[in-house]
């Protein structure tokens, strides 16, 4: 598969709803920000989340396999993977597009222009589909009415970034509709 075919995968839309969530957005960029998090800190760190938000967030971090708990440091720790260190990358080239062109709106954090332009890159159509295709034609022109040219084009960027990540980390695609119970039990100590 080409870089921008990827997308296409029958997983990728799930992914990438899994990917924009706030509180695994709100984990990986605390966590490559500011380096690894023990497990005993993370209620204090995360303080803006519920236990539960911070759970499914842990879980779903090492579903795709972008946080990893380093049992050999004292106190045990969690840590970006080579994926999670790749995918902060991604979630900054998001950003960045969404905060040039003021998408969702002028105001929005971080958190939010990551989430949202994740989930419209998970709708739009590839900007590489056949031109002769008159429902992905309808469907560009719609898109560059909605955010203005300029910005239509531009989303090719963090699109190409994305797709590059499912590229080098095709596990994420694979990843598993079983939760991990480890991240539930750690998620205890950290109250």
């Amino acid at each position: 598969m080409t870089t921008p075919e990827i997308l296409h995968h029958p997983h990728a839309r799930r992914t990438i709803t899994a990917l924009s969530s706030a509180g695994l957005i709100r984990l990986i960029s605390e966590i490559d920000d500011n380096g690894p998090v023990s497990r005993g800190s993370l209620g204090g760190t995360f303080d803006d989340l519920a236990r539960h938000q911070l759970r499914r967030a842990l879980e779903a971090a090492r579903d795709v396999g972008v946080v990893c708990a380093d049992e050999e440091a004292q106190p045990a720790r969690y840590r970006l993977t080579r994926s999670g260190e790749d995918l902060a990358e991604v979630y900054d080239t998001v950003a960045r597009w969404a905060r040039t062109h003021q998408y969702p709106s002028h105001s929005g954090d971080f958190v939010t222009r990551v989430q949202s332009t994740l989930q419209l890159l998970a709708r739009v159509p590839d900007t590489h589909e056949d031109p002769g295709d008159d429902g992905a034609k309808g469907r560009l022109e719609a898109l560059s009415a909605v955010l203005g040219p300029n910005a239509a084009r531009a989303l090719d960027v963090p699109r190409v970034a994305l797709a590059a990540w499912f590229q080098e980390h095709p596990h994420a695609l694979r990843q598993t509709q079983t939760r991990s119970h480890h991240a539930a039990d750690e998620t205890e100590h950290a109250a």
